[in-house]
């Protein structure tokens, strides 16, 4: 008798366990047009999940959340975005919105690792603009950024992000300029605008989800060692002149569980010759599947840096895309047109554990 009610207890568990991660194991459909309704299906809000989130997460979800208005005109309580992030509590525990006004924020703004659960926020239609000039010779690549997120559980939406430095002209040292860094865990792009040359975006490290995003830049504009889920996002190369690469991916050894599935993007630009990534490190992962490929990108489509050896230990796959620069036939030898059984890990939302972290975008009346 114990045997049997163990058995059933077990079986039990493991019906529970399907239910709660059922949203990691569905697989992104192939059709674009189904897109918004599968993440409805999959991504539901916090009242259809409780007890299956992060407990800290939802602790933090638990009550409406703070709402700090930044208005330009002086309509909100902060003029300034930077002057908002201050005011948050050091260890604060509960969503807060930072409901951002229309027009275009000249500063640097920073969130620690002291202060999670911060959302920025935009109108759609009418977008703010954080626009920074930093660059590596005075910052440090890495901290050159516009923003600069370190705190977990992190959200974006409806918000453009850029750095104004000036295009790299290829000689000159340090001009290495982000528009964002992203090095916090768990943290999710709505509807963002990231614009920049070199080093747009420093997907830096931890679990990240964007979607219906806009990246724009020249070399190696999305770089890191983080692993994300880039879904309907388009990445636009500025070319015409000197190196053209999308991803500079940073994983080092196939122990590395990190890496960046590109699902239902579209690769757009000026010129020709772009490499879709680069083996900047030596065994970058980075999966481009059911997109749209324009012939901004070369006909190679990778390159393994001018390294030989990491023909073996990269991960540079391709699954049914489309357009002119998605021919596979005159791909590098070492990149993977990857079968339904090798693709399907990069195609749902378990590659990101999902199921413990992300919610839908947030809605408000700004």
């Amino acid at each position: 008798m114990v045997t049997r009610i163990s058995l059933i207890v077990t079986i039990f568990a493991a019906v529970l366990a399907l239910v709660a991660t059922a949203n990691d194991t569905a697989l992104i459909p192939a059709d674009k047009s189904q897109l918004n309704t599968w993440f409805k299906a999959n991504v539901k809000p916090l009242s259809t999940r409780k007890g299956e989130l992060d407990p800290n997460l939802e602790f933090a979800e638990s009550a409406p959340p703070k709402v700090i208005k930044v208005r330009q005109d002086g309509s909100g309580e902060f003029k300034t975005i930077s002057e908002a992030i201050r005011s948050i509590d050091v260890g604060n525990s509960k969503r807060i919105i930072v409901s951002i006004g229309p027009g275009v924020y000249n500063e640097r703004v920073k969130i620690d690792r002291t202060k999670p659960f911060v959302t920025l926020y935009g109108l759609p239609n009418n977008m703010p603009k954080i626009s920074f000039n930093g660059n590596a010779a005075h910052f440090g690549t890495v901290d050159s950024a516009t923003l600069i997120v370190e705190s977990d559980y992190f959200v974006a939406a409806n918000i453009i992000v850029a750095n104004s430095s000036p295009r790299p002209d290829g000689k000159t040292p340090g001009q290495q300029a982000l528009a964002v860094r992203i090095s916090g865990d768990k943290s999710a792009f709505y509807n963002c605008r990231f614009i920049g040359f070199q080093d747009t975006l420093c997907d830096d490290r931890g679990f990240h989800f964007f979607k219906d995003c806009y990246i724009e830049g020249t070399v190696d504009y999305v770089f890191g060692s983080g692993t994300s889920l880039y879904l309907n996002t388009q990445l636009h190369t500025l070319g015409d002149s000197g190196l053209t690469v999308i991803t500079a991916q940073a994983r080092e050894s196939n122990a590395e569980d990190t890496g960046y599935s590109f699902i239902h993007s579209s690769v757009t630009g000026i010129g020709n010759g772009t490499y879709l990534g680069r083996a900047w490190k030596t065994a970058p992962r980075v999966i481009f599947a059911f997109s749209d490929i324009s012939s901004v990108v070369t006909p190679a489509g990778w390159s393994d840096n001018n390294h030989p050896e990491r023909d073996q230990t990269v991960v540079f796959g391709e699954y049914k895309n489309t357009g002119v620069g998605a021919n596979p036939a005159g791909r590098a030898k070492f990149v993977k047109q990857m079968t339904d059984a090798e693709v399907r890990p990069f195609l749902a939302l378990g590659y990101i554990v999902a199921s413990r972290w992300l919610l839908p975008p947030p809605k408000l009346a700004v």
